[in-house]
């Protein structure tokens, strides 16, 4: 993380004046409240502006958010003819060079490397979602290699949560951790 900062830290800040990492409360094992940290990829206001994309969100029921283009990440930028150009803060986020700050997570102990996704609001979880609580999110899990991006219907992310909880071995991990690595050098080289 301190290597990738010396290359990273200016790109960021030139790109985008302001703070180079970001942080926000996430809810982890137990549902315990924590601070995550990311190598910041979006614009300062971008918490500010969710409101007014929602109405782009790919999963509409508010449980996650994702748009197919996002405004708010550092150089993204939509032209006069509609066309999309992307910056700096897309890239970070295709290399997951975003993630790497949530290696100081994992040596505090509220996250660990493979586990579920990072959740920051649970007050739409239906009973059953709640078991995405029984272990600590991770930087990388069955979500993030079974399609990520792809996967619009948050009751299959949840299905992946529960079929890793239960089935977990160091095996598993192992692999999840090989394609992670897979779908990042896939993905950057799209």
């Amino acid at each position: 993380t301190c290597i990738i900062f010396i290359f990273i830290a200016p790109v960021i800040y030139i790109s985008s004046p302001g703070p180079i990492f970001f942080s926000q409360e996430r809810i982890g094992k137990n549902g315990k409240k924590f601070k995550i940290y990311k190598f910041r990829s979006m614009y300062m206001d971008a918490e500010a502006r969710k409101a007014e994309l929602m109405k782009d969100n790919r999963l509409g029921d508010g449980k996650m958010f994702k748009l197919d283009f996002d405004p708010r990440v550092i150089g993204n930028k939509i032209l006069p003819d509609g066309s999309h150009k992307t910056g700096i803060g897309d890239f970070i986020r295709r290399t997951s060079l975003d993630e790497f700050p949530q290696f100081f997570n994992v040596l505090k102990g509220d996250m660990s490397i493979v586990g579920t996704p990072l959740i920051s609001e649970t007050n739409l979880y239906e009973l059953h979602h709640k078991a995405r609580l029984a272990i600590k999110p991770g930087i990388t899990g069955m979500w993030q290699v079974s399609g990520r991006s792809d996967i619009t219907d948050f009751e299959e992310v949840v299905r992946l949560d529960r079929e890793y909880i239960s089935n977990w071995n160091i095996g598993m991990d192992i692999k999840i951790l090989v394609k992670t690595v897979m779908v990042v050098l896939k993905e950057d080289g799209s």
